[in-house]
């Protein structure tokens, strides 16, 4: 089974990526949904981030704040810092165990979307990292178009490794600059390629 880790910045086009090698018949899980998973009330998520930061970055009912932490983490490097190193090994953990159950169940290809992949070094964990990038005035529109603010996508594209490093730390890089079917054109050639390839 071929490993793909598809990555990018804010608003690149990661999702709609996700959902064409779907649709090509990939197995696909996100990153974000993992965290989200350790973050609800218990998790082990949650007891790291409060362990670090303390209760107040969790909410009445014991899940973590995402607002609350996520305006720690853009605004303190080093809380940044240590909150990856605490939470980056557990959102491994489970991407390996789904990589797992994708190869037991005969999938061909397994995609874990995540937007770390090249910032917190873990590429080592695929055979192939896919990087999505676009124009940063279509980023920006795309992100005020889901409600977040220019300022606030500006702080994250910050936050982020540089693009030419992550151009040249990834396998592939998929410019989308178009449409959505022009994005699919491309993502389904690649996904051909895999395939013809074997990775």
């Amino acid at each position: 089974m071929i490993r793909i880790g598809l990555t990018g910045g804010i608003a690149s086009g990661k999702s709609a990526a996700a959902k064409i090698l779907h649709e090509c018949g990939a197995e696909v899980f996100d990153a974000d949904r993992i965290v989200a998973d350790l973050y609800v009330p218990g998790g082990e998520g949650a007891k790291a981030v409060e362990r670090l930061f303390g209760r107040e970055m969790l909410d009445a009912g014991g899940a973590v704040s995402k607002a609350k932490l996520g305006k720690l983490a853009f605004e303190d490097p080093e809380a940044r810092r240590r909150l990856e190193a605490a939470i980056h090994p557990l959102v491994i953990a489970e991407i390996r165990r789904r990589f797992g159950d994708a190869e037991r169940s005969g999938a061909a290809i397994a995609v874990a979307e995540a937007s770390q992949i090249l910032d917190g070094g873990y590429g080592r964990e695929f055979d192939r990292v896919v990087l999505l990038v676009a124009p940063r005035s279509a980023r920006l529109a795309r992100a005020e178009a889901r409600g977040i603010s220019r300022g606030e996508t500006e702080r994250r594209i910050a936050a982020q490794i540089p693009e030419e490093d992550a151009r040249r730390k990834a396998d592939d890089v998929i410019e989308n600059t178009g449409t959505v079917e022009e994005l699919r054109k491309k993502v389904e050639a690649l996904y051909r390629e895999w395939v013809r390839t074997g990775g």
